[in-house]
């Protein structure tokens, strides 16, 4: 009997980690989900992991809290104004004030863990190298050198004969790239939130740079956009 494949997917309840799922599963692995309550100002975005991962029946999907409001230091962990209406040619000169400090490394670190007690040897991240917000965090260089570590520093790194892998089939794609790849897998984009500074109910302000970035995408594709925004703050 073969052994079942395993995958940790980091589930943020947004657009690319959806289609993350989708893709894991296409092929053939049994997904594991993990999300995290860090302290963000769009914490709706935990339930739309939650549905996500009830769509597609995943294995397991666990809710990890850690606190980086402690920290500050972004706009979505502390009491600064969401950037509103940037024109897209801002949107990687510089990092924006939307850079969450080391989230990326500390979420990867958890999902590290889990991979390594559930036995998995792939994770998958949808970081983005070209419609994105200019995280240094995104990049292929960063996600390498994780990788890298991550052989050095577990038990799995040194003694499994399957090396660790961080799976990123998102990262050298377009939002509309992303979305068409996402519909083909069967994924419902009208469960994800990609809002910044979201209202109570998950209906996405329509100005942040993430709902440009959606919303650019969902026109390139030539899809309708299934996202639930404010009164008056939908694409024109």
């Amino acid at each position: 009997m073969t052994d079942v494949k395993k995958a940790v997917v980091l589930l943020s309840g947004g657009l690319d980690s959806a289609t993350c799922v989708a893709l894991a599963q296409t092929d053939g692995y049994d997904v594991h989900g993990i999300s995290f309550r860090y302290g963000q100002r769009h914490a709706v975005e935990l339930e739309a992991a939650r549905q996500i991962a009830n769509f597609f029946d995943i294995n397991d999907h666990k809710v990890t809290d850690i606190d980086l409001r402690a920290f500050g230091g972004s706009a979505l962990t502390d009491d600064i104004e969401v950037p509103k209406d940037r024109d897209a040619a801002d949107f990687t000169d510089g990092i924006p004030i939307t850079y969450v400090p080391a989230r990326n490394t500390i979420f990867l670190s958890f999902a590290l863990a889990y991979a390594e007690v559930i036995g998995a040897h792939d994770i998958f991240i949808g970081v983005n190298a070209l419609d994105y917000s200019g995280y240094p965090d995104c990049r292929p260089e960063y996600i390498g050198a994780f990788e890298v570590m991550a052989n050095l520093a577990t038990r799995a790194g040194i003694e499994d004969s399957q090396p660790l892998r961080l799976r990123t089939p998102l990262i050298a794609l377009t939002k509309a790239e992303i979305i068409n790849l996402g519909v083909r897998n069967g994924v419902d984009y009208s469960l994800t939130v990609s809002c910044y500074d979201p209202d109570d109910i998950g209906r996405a302000c329509g100005h942040c740079d993430s709902c440009q970035l959606r919303s650019k995408g969902f026109l390139e594709a030539g899809i309708s956009d299934p996202t639930h925004y404010q009164p008056g703050a939908g694409p024109e």
